[in-house]
């Protein structure tokens, strides 16, 4: 089928308006919203294919909502699509309790009609087959976005019933296997954060560890009377940034390290630029990071984000990125990780940055940031239970994003017809 690409010649190639009911959201105005009556969703409730409604408290009256937008209320089994954004084309299914609820513009809502098997029209939405030709339609550049007139004009393969529902069981056997790991993963954030405000308060002491008498503590709160407190500047044998000066572009013999590569716990080199010996020397002079030192995030959208440094090798970085050199004989570098990136570690520092117009850390902010400094073995015994944590749930999140590429490869072949799961229909020569 030259349109779409190749498919069994079994299969039908019906337009999208044949196979389901579509809708867009109403373009509702900022005066229009309410904080009670019937809730509004948008495409940032649409989160991971289902709706995420703790992100919006956006309602219209129900007295406006009775007299004009009845028809934009959504009901349970709804396939949601955000069709605006950097994020259009992603899908979100209607449960029960996400009810009542109406959309805004930028969200369409799908319904199969006839013989169109629900699994198979979500399977469909889902599929490079659809977004490719959208992608060819689609409209805009910095916001791109599509709307009804676009999906009257998509092509969409239709199998057989019998087909469609076998093929829509095996990618469901696939998300319940997703779902479980999600909620093995959310289990495992919850444990791993009331760990760390147990342990990181001394609230709750390890073995080796006894409890001992509490104490308020300036900036930190209530710790063991046993733990110190101390600036980061009494603590770290160096604080320093990287170069306020954007090094000459071209060369690859460094890595040039940016705030865009400090992700929340996470060093990710993946995009990281290069520069040449020569620039790397005149950075590197001043800020000479290591392995094992903590790197922090100190200016634009990502402050407060921080990581060790795991490269072996040297590196530059950028003034928006700090790092906080400690001495392994005294201090564990993991368990300020683990204080900074935690819940009450983020807001002192999010309160040191307010008043801003820029998001931005001091290097002078950072030095005074006060941290709670318990004996080089606690510190030692807490960081590794806490990173073993982090571990376990990155380990969880590699299983999901392999199953993820698994699904999307199970998806290609088996909407296209490549895999099949029932006996062909017998097919008259020549059609």
């Amino acid at each position: 089928r030259r349109e779409i690409g190749i498919f069994p010649a079994d299969w039908k190639v019906k337009p999208l308006l044949e196979l389901c009911w579509f809708q867009e959201g109403p373009g509702l105005r900022q005066w229009q919203f309410t904080t009670s009556g019937m809730k509004v969703i948008n495409v940032t409730n649409l989160e991971n294919n289902v709706l995420n409604l703790d992100s919006t408290e956006r309602h219209i009256s129900l007295p406006e909502f009775n007299r004009m937008y009845q028809h934009f209320s959504i009901d349970a089994g709804d396939i949601l699509m955000a069709s605006s954004g950097n994020s259009y084309s992603k899908t979100a299914k209607v449960r029960d309790r996400d009810l009542p609820l109406m959309m805004n513009t930028s969200v369409i809502r799908f319904k199969p009609i006839g013989k169109t098997v629900c699994g198979f029209l979500w399977a469909f939405l889902n599929s490079s087959v659809f977004k490719d030709q959208i992608d060819l339609m689609i409209t805009g550049g910095a916001q791109p976005n599509f709307g009804p007139y676009h999906l009257k004009r998509v092509l969409m393969p239709v199998p057989s019933s019998e087909e469609q529902r076998a093929i829509a069981e095996v990618l469901s056997d696939v998300d319940r296997l997703l779902g479980a790991l999600e909620a093995l993963m959310a289990k495992r954030r919850a444990i791993k954060q009331a760990a760390t405000q147990q342990l990181l308060t001394g609230k709750t002491r390890l073995p080796g560890f006894p409890q001992k008498d509490r104490s308020a503590r300036p900036s930190v709160g209530t710790l063991p009377m046993d733990w110190n407190v101390a600036a980061l500047n009494d603590v770290c044998l160096k604080i320093q940034d990287g170069t306020h000066f954007s090094p000459t572009p071209g060369g690859s013999d460094y890595l040039y390290v940016t705030s865009r590569n400090i992700g929340f716990g996470i060093l990710d080199i993946s995009n990281a630029d290069t520069i040449s010996t020569a620039e790397h020397r005149k950075i590197y002079s001043r800020c000479d990071t290591r392995y094992g030192d903590l790197l922090l995030t100190k200016d634009g959208a990502n402050t407060g984000n921080a990581a060790l440094n795991t490269l072996c090798e040297e590196c530059s970085l950028l003034s928006s990125v700090a790092f906080l050199r400690f001495d392994p004989r005294l201090d564990d570098a993991r368990f300020f990780l683990q204080y900074i990136l935690s819940g009450p570690g983020q807001r002192r520092l999010k309160e040191m940055m307010s008043g801003n117009a820029i998001t931005r850390l001091t290097l002078d902010k950072i030095k005074r940031f006060i941290v709670p400094r318990p004996t080089p073995g606690e510190q030692e015994a807490i960081s590794t239970i806490l990173s073993d944590m982090d571990d376990e749930i990155a380990a969880l999140e590699r299983r999901r994003d392999k199953t993820r590429a698994i699904k999307q490869g199970i998806m290609q072949e088996l909407l296209t017809g490549r895999v099949r799961l029932v006996k062909p229909e017998a097919v008259q020569a020549g059609t």
